[in-house]
């Protein structure tokens, strides 16, 4: 590789900021330069006309009507079904997954489907401008395998596990483990494909991560050897992925079934070690700065404060839970608590692959919350959860998700077409300059389709599949 220079109108979020300081940390420079290093790296974000005399033989590239932001960063998306997305039948979430879901993924067992989508999977992510995934697996090693290896090929980022399961009902007895295989295949992803790319977690783009699919398809035993398992490994790199607090239908519904059958305080205490009855201690935590939980609609104010004081991440994704009937999760009161947000497009239980729509969803949720719990997202808000907000989540930050200088070069080139172009060609603008510029990548953010993603890129490398 060679330095290179891309010009157009970058967009990004610099530094570290909370959510609660995305606002001060946008960053919109109209005529800008982005230099990417013959390392991969970014050497300088900044006005064409402050670009460093060294810079000045680089290989340019002009995007004149383009923006450049950086890649989106999804930590919420499920391989196995590449397929199901729009599964109409099953009605909300426990029902949709008996009905639709179980049978969907179990199709995986055939390892001519499954590479299949794999190279699906793979294709779409790229179409849809994805450069790190935090993905729930397949429960079969061979699709995982043929995951891992497109995703390598293609050269992009992955977390991603197979999904364990060691208790369920008939639909989902393909997918079933007993104990004992639900560690050993487990362990085997880990030590196959965890940082298998450079041997260094710190520097690889392929990650693994324990996933248990939700509590009520795993067992105390099952949570008591996940967490030994991820006590061992924890220092490794190695992630968790789960969903939480998803779905609160009086009774029947996900978390009161959750807090029945294992006779807890709250949903997080599964995940925490506190499984037994009475929320006792049952075996180690899996919480902690590389665990992102999908969902949290219904979280508890003790349950958010938790996951704050451990960094475990929340996986925002308002496309699937309008889907599945999940309800809104409280913007104002989970900012509030000071954990980590980012954002997940769900497909199968959402319908969209593009983190964009998942912004554009999450925006008119909240603004339509009762009372005074509705908010206005800022676009930079909107931003940070699909950029910066996901690279945390993701304990990757010093990574990826900003133009901050020394970060690997994952961004996107876009090109407006269509009705993009000419919402942005033609829209009113503000007289004043900043309400200009939010105007502008909320029309961005709100109106991007695949269409107008003219490349991608991860570590300065064009991505094409």
């Amino acid at each position: 590789m060679t330095d290179t220079v891309h010009y157009g109108h970058i967009f990004h979020l610099a530094g570290s900021p909370a959510i609660t300081e995305a606002v001060d940390a946008l960053v919109s420079i109209p005529d800008g330069a982005l230099v990417v290093g013959d390392d991969g790296t970014i050497k300088f974000a900044g006005e064409r006309s402050e670009l460093p005399s060294e810079f000045a033989s680089a290989e340019a590239h002009e995007h004149p009507s383009g923006y450049l932001i950086p890649g989106f960063v999804d930590t919420h998306i499920h391989f196995p079904q590449t397929y199901a997305g729009d599964s109409y039948g099953g009605g909300q979430l426990l029902e949709w997954l008996n009905l639709c879901i179980f049978p969907s993924e179990s199709k995986f067992a055939d390892p001519e489907f499954a590479q299949a989508a794999a190279v699906e999977f793979t294709r779409r992510r790229v179409a849809a401008g994805t450069t790190a995934m935090m993905v729930f697996g397949s429960a079969f090693p061979h699709a995982q395998d043929s995951l891992f290896t497109e995703t390598q090929k293609a050269g992009l980022r992955i977390v991603a596990g197979r999904g364990i399961q060691t208790v369920g009902g008939d639909t989902a007895k393909p997918l079933l483990t007993s104990e004992e295989e639900a560690v050993r295949l487990t362990r085997a992803e880990i030590d196959k494909w965890h940082a298998a790319d450079t041997g260094d977690y710190r520097t690889a783009l392929l990650h693994v991560a324990i996933v248990p699919r939700f509590s009520l398809s795993v067992t105390t035993e099952t949570l008591k050897n996940l967490g030994d398992l991820y006590d061992e490994y924890r220092e490794q790199g190695v992630y968790v992925h789960s969903h939480l607090n998803e779905n609160n239908r009086p009774g029947t519904g996900e978390v009161d079934t959750t807090k029945e059958v294992y006779q807890v305080d709250s949903y997080l205490d599964t995940y925490d070690g506190k499984f037994l009855p009475g929320s006792q201690v049952g075996g180690k935590s899996l919480l902690g700065p590389r665990t992102i939980l999908a969902h949290c609609v219904h979280c508890q104010d003790a349950e958010l404060a938790r996951m704050a004081e451990t960094g475990t991440s929340i996986s925002h994704c308002p496309v699937s839970q309008l889907f599945l009937g999940s309800g809104t999760m409280p913007w104002k009161r989970t900012v509030a608590a000071g954990v980590n947000i980012s954002a997940g497009t769900d497909f199968g239980g959402g319908d969209e692959w593009l983190v964009p729509r998942v912004l554009g969803d999450a925006f008119k949720q909240h603004i339509t919350e009762p009372g005074d719990a509705g908010v206005s997202m800022h676009p930079a808000e909107m931003l940070f959860i699909g950029t910066v907000g996901g690279a945390r989540a993701l304990d990757m930050e010093n990574r990826f998700g900003n133009f901050d200088e020394g970060k690997e070069a994952d961004f996107l080139v876009i090109e407006p077409v269509d009705a993009l172009k000419s919402t942005l060609e033609n829209a009113v603008r503000s007289d004043d300059a900043d309400l200009a510029r939010d105007q502008t990548l909320f029309g961005l953010l709100m109106g991007l389709r695949e269409s107008s993603i003219a490349e991608v890129y991860v570590q300065g490398r064009r991505v094409t599949v």
